[in-house]
């Protein structure tokens, strides 16, 4: 049996994908489940870190041409949560009909959802945050979504070069260093930090005013 070291419920045991929905207020699988959901540029390496968090390989596709995820996909997880994929944003060779289309159904999504409990807004560590990256986050900060930013492939640098990055990440964005995390798809690390934190959104009792 998994296991884990901050206790069993961070062990992912099992994994449903129960729909997509590909159109503003389009069909969506329903489910009174707390949800939390994924956003970020689509070359950030959003299907990498999903698989290594749920530690199944197949769990979300990993393609060489950003751009593919066309619909907000839903799974259920432990029977505990739903994990939302939303689709990647900020890529130039997507079509800006395609963008146009997206972006309405994004913030439909964010907007209307009553169980949504937080966003994990993934940015690449050794960028810094793009135009495209900001002002998602300020539209979460007007829709009051609480937000973790996950800094993808910290493989990539040193220990001492991902912490001189994450720590200008945070200034830049002005976040406290506890809401950023570091994540490496290839080592793991981070894995667990970000477990925590979706535990605890997923555990906090909502507002009555958001719902």
């Amino acid at each position: 049996m998994e296991k884990d070291p901050v206790g069993d419920k961070l062990v992912i045991r099992n994994v449903e994908f129960i729909g997509g929905m590909a159109e503003r207020h389009g069909w969506r699988p329903e489910s009174s489940l707390p949800e939390v959901a994924f956003a970020g540029r689509s070359n950030v390496g959003k299907s990498s870190l999903l698989n290594t968090l749920v530690r199944r390989k197949s769990f979300a596709r990993v393609s060489r041409t950003p751009g593919r995820t066309r619909e907000i996909n839903f799974f259920r997880i432990n029977d505990g949560f739903v994990l939302v994929d939303l689709p990647g944003y900020g890529y130039a060779r997507v079509s800006k009909d395609k963008k146009s289309e997206w972006r309405p159904m994004i913030e439909s999504y964010l907007r209307r959802t009553t169980q949504l409990r937080g966003i994990v807004l993934l940015l690449d560590i050794r960028r810094e945050p793009s135009d495209d990256d900001r002002a998602m986050l300020d539209f979460l900060a007007e829709t009051e979504v609480p937000t973790i930013v996950a800094l993808t492939k910290k493989d990539k640098l040193s220990k001492a070069a991902a912490l001189e990055q994450a720590a200008m990440i945070s200034r830049a964005l002005a976040l406290p260093s506890e809401q950023v995390i570091p994540f490496s798809s290839q080592t793991g690390e981070g894995r667990t930090e970000l477990l925590e934190a979706i535990t605890e959104l997923v555990e906090a009792v909502p507002d009555a005013d958001s719902q």
